[in-house]
């Protein structure tokens, strides 16, 4: 029981800013979808990208090939040869892949939303993975590394359709099980407090990894991340007129319209 304890604290002490990310998906996640749901997102998650890194160690599906170190086992848990806290970041990221996805769309289920949340979640590796593959050079360590490489900064093109089947898979499984009810209330925009806050944990997560690849002296990587991230941003605030930042900071939908408004069934 003590070794047990002396891992969780390890995987906890040794990632700390993955614990906080977590601990703001709860918060958001239970409120926007409700304890039932946030905590069977939470499993299907974890389940889903946990099968997907152990295949890709072992037959470079869906990721392409790669291999933790195993450099801190003992210090932290491990599952096999996957480390617990790199799964169970799978959860927040497909989170708020979704809840921007939702609010973006102004609906709550759907392909499209299905479709979004897996480009969304696709688009977060593009800043996450190759910075990961240079932990040695920040707090994360050296964890992993890809079997032959990388065409976009060491990171191969098969991890990005990787991310992007297992985001489409996490949203798409728990939409058809634990599906969002939807219904028009005339001169509501309340539907978007639901969505709120994981979109803004995305954008969370997108700075972090953005400020990391700016500290450890990357500028093309942080330029691209930049742009990237950035022609996102005004996509979405195009597309919410009269603004995403409006709407992510309070404002109305289009006055005198009827947007649907999500509520839990």
């Amino acid at each position: 029981m003590s070794d047990l304890t002396t891992l969780v604290t390890g995987t906890i002490t040794l990632r700390p800013y993955v614990f906080v990310f977590l601990a703001v998906y709860l918060a958001a996640a239970g409120r926007d979808l409700g304890l039932r749901r946030a905590l069977a997102f939470t499993g299907w998650a974890w389940v889903v990208a946990f099968v997907a890194e152990y295949s890709s160690t072992r037959n470079g599906f869906p990721f392409g090939l790669y291999h933790y170190t195993e450099a801190t086992r003992g210090q932290e848990l491990f599952l096999a040869n996957v480390p617990f806290m790199d799964s169970l970041s799978f959860t927040f990221l497909a989170y708020a892949s979704f809840a921007l996805a939702r609010l973006c769309l102004r609906r709550s289920r759907g392909a499209a939303i299905v479709l979004l949340s897996a480009v969304l979640m696709m688009l977060l590796d593009v800043v996450i993975d190759p910075i990961a593959v240079r932990g040695d050079r920040w707090f994360l360590g050296r964890i992993f590394y890809y079997a032959e490489g990388g065409v976009y900064f060491g990171v191969p093109v098969s991890n990005f359709l990787g991310w992007a089947l297992v985001g489409g898979v996490i949203v798409g499984g728990f939409c058809a099980f634990f599906p969002l009810a939807e219904r028009a209330r005339p001169g509501s925009d309340g539907w978007l407090e639901a969505p709120r806050p994981g979109a803004a944990l995305y954008y969370g997560v997108v700075a972090f990894n953005l400020a990391v690849t700016g500290w450890i002296g990357e500028p093309l990587l942080l330029a691209l991340g930049v742009l990237l991230h950035g022609a996102i941003a005004r996509a979405f605030w195009l597309r919410s007129s009269p603004g995403f930042a409006g709407a992510t900071l309070g404002g109305g939908i289009g006055r005198g319209a009827t947007p649907p408004s999500e509520v839990r069934s």
